[in-house]
């Protein structure tokens, strides 16, 4: 044994020293709030790198560029930023690290809440790479995997159970959300909201411990400054609540819409089947509406700061359009067209190749679509909304209904920008965005595929507990089966040396054909004269459903329910696998909902 295998060997046994010495000394509730804290300063800093990393290839790649003209390096930075991004994906991590934060939620839902080690840093480098060359996509999906990641293998070194290991997951998803926006209670609103994980008495001091701390990273480095500076020059009047309900409904639109297309546009790339297919037709519808809708370069928190700092003409910065700056009704149209582009630039990015997020993406819409909102207003009937509080309210109703977070959506927007006199218009704008989208979604973007495979794990306990639970785990398989063609008297020799009133009948291939039940036949078992007259296809029976290996629990609960069985068989393609019995789910599903309601 060489030294470094011994080394190797006594930092292992010292670290099982110390997990026993734990086990024995700090209760589990105390020992959680400990790792909340550590994850929570591991996920401020990640959003720290995160911000720093993009900022700094943004710049050295931009800052020599005329805004009073416009840039064909723009057909080339977010193509190249994709290529790179692909190029270390496919070489360096060997994995999909796209869509985030639908990978934590099925995580949470369907792996124990446990998400690989390269999970911690891949998704940091590889969208810095995408934003910082131009890809029209956030930053906080990427910041979500990570911090969840750093949580969720923190706990399982420390060898934590499942239940545990998902509210660290919350904790590191809630620090990196709060790190990178500055907002401490946005980012413990993520996990409740988004991530949906329960506010018990467990959980509620970890994520608002996590939360603060990523926060206080990021005050801490980068200054006490909000994120976007607004200053609300006029307040808001009573008389303008019409106009907030208005806009409540028009951002909850405009969030169907972003909702509906980036599924149609993911749906596209998929059909796609090589890499460099999508990466050639999403590179270039990037690079066009990049080159021709300059603000869609990156994140476009620029044009951000520019509506809600009163600078309208600033969106035409770097543009072909620059001389049009003056023409107020032009610019009201190139934001429309930024309102119905920015999506295709977010599909685009993602399905070539891109690493990144539609968090930012649904802010900077929200922001557009509140300022074309009472921009228009104001033009068509003469009134004077001001609309860098409409361009604020905006940014709120679109997360609110793209996110299905009306919560997240009023303390993020206040807590980015120190907007909180604008409270009452927030409640208002988010609520009714959030009520008009989920008349026709009832799931966010990041959770409705997961739902449509009823993977999703909820707020709501008895679909939530069904999803925790697996067809494969109930399946028992200790059923003899028997052949239609056996007679009577081979029939009752099988039940003389089985403990169970149930016998699938199968073919030679394995396929299911019925099932003998003992109640049906117990009238003629004990008949020696039929003993050779009768055979099992005679008095077979077929079941009343069966059930496909892999059928999501809530699937499987409700054809108990349609058909009132207590057993039914389990085939895969037809073959018989073996029985599922009702009670059997359920002395599962009380395991688990008393494994994770607990105190």
């Amino acid at each position: 044994m060489d030294a470094r295998t011994t080394l190797r060997q006594r930092m292992l046994d010292s670290f099982n020293a110390f997990l026993l010495w734990r086990e024995k000394h700090i209760k589990e509730k105390t020992f959680v709030i400990i790792l909340s804290l550590i994850v929570g300063i591991i996920g401020g800093f990640a959003a720290l790198v995160l911000k720093t990393l993009i900022h700094f290839i943004s710049g050295a790649l931009t800052s020599h560029l005329d805004i009073t003209e416009g840039n064909y390096l723009f057909f080339i930075y977010p193509v190249v930023g994709i290529l790179i991004t692909i190029l270390f994906v496919k070489y360096v991590v060997r994995d999909n690290i796209s869509h985030g934060v639908t990978k934590v939620l099925y995580a949470i839902s369907q792996n124990k809440s446990r998400l690989k080690r390269h999970n911690m840093y891949s998704s940091l480098l590889a969208s810095s790479i995408t934003i910082g060359f131009g890809g029209s996509v956030g930053a906080e999906g990427p910041i979500v995997y990570t911090g969840a990641a750093i949580g969720s293998n923190l706990g399982s070194w420390m060898r934590l159970s499942p239940r545990v290991l998902m509210i660290l997951v919350g904790c590191g998803a809630a620090a990196g959300i709060a790190g990178i926006f500055k907002a401490p209670i946005a980012g413990m609103l993520f996990t409740l909201e988004v991530l949906m994980i329960d506010l018990t008495t467990v959980s509620v001091m970890p994520l608002l411990i996590a939360s603060i701390t990523g926060a206080t990273i990021a005050y801490v480095f980068t200054g006490y400054d909000v994120e976007f500076f607004f200053i609300q020059s006029e307040p808001f009047a009573t008389s303008r609540i019409p106009f907030a309900i208005l806009l409540g409904i028009f951002t909850g639109l405009v969030s169907l819409y972003f909702t509906r297309v980036i599924n149609v546009m993911e749906n596209y790339f998929s059909s796609l089947k090589k890499q460099w297919l999508k990466f050639a037709a999403g590179g270039a519808m990037l690079s066009v509406l990049v080159f021709i809708f300059p603000p869609l370069y990156g994140e476009g928190y620029g044009s951000i700061v520019s509506l809600l700092g009163g600078n309208v003409e600033g969106i035409l910065d770097g543009s072909i359009f620059y001389a049009d700056r003056d023409n107020m009704w032009f610019i009201l149209g190139f934001i429309a067209l930024i309102i119905l582009t920015k999506v295709f630039a977010t599909s685009a990015t993602t399905g070539s190749g891109g690493i990144g997020g539609t968090f930012a993406p649904s802010l900077y819409v929200g922001c557009m679509a509140g300022f074309f909102f009472a921009s228009l207003i104001n033009h068509l009937f003469g009134l004077d909304l001001s609309v860098k509080n409409f361009a604020l309210m905006g940014m709120c109703g679109v997360m609110s209904g793209v996110m299905h977070a009306p919560l997240m959506g009023i303390f993020l927007t206040a807590e980015l920008t120190g907007g909180y006199e604008l409270f009452l218009p927030l409640l208002i704008v988010s609520t009714l965005s959030y009520g008009t989208i989920k008349m026709f979604e009832p799931y966010s973007i990041y959770a409705m595929r997961l739902a449509q495979r009823g993977e999703l794990l909820t707020h709501h306990k008895d679909k939530a507990v069904l999803t925790l639970l697996k067809i494969n785990n109930v399946i028992e398989t200790d059923f003899i089966s028997v052949r239609p063609e056996m007679s009577l008297k081979e029939m009752v020799e099988v039940i003389s040396k089985s403990n169970r009133n149930l016998f699938p009948v199968v073919d030679e291939s394995g396929r299911l054909l019925g099932v003998v039940l003992l109640d049906e036949i117990r009238n003629i078992m004990f008949r020696p004269d039929l003993y050779r007259r009768m055979f099992v296809h005679t008095f077979m029976s077929m079941p009343p459903a069966s059930i496909e290996v892999g059928e999501s629990m809530e699937r499987v609960m409700k054809i108990f329910d349609d058909t009132g069985a207590w057993n039914l068989p389990v085939v895969e393609g037809g073959r018989y696998v073996g029985f599922v019995s009702k009670s059997k789910i359920f002395n599962s599903y009380r395991r688990v909902l008393r494994h994770y309601s607990e105190d």
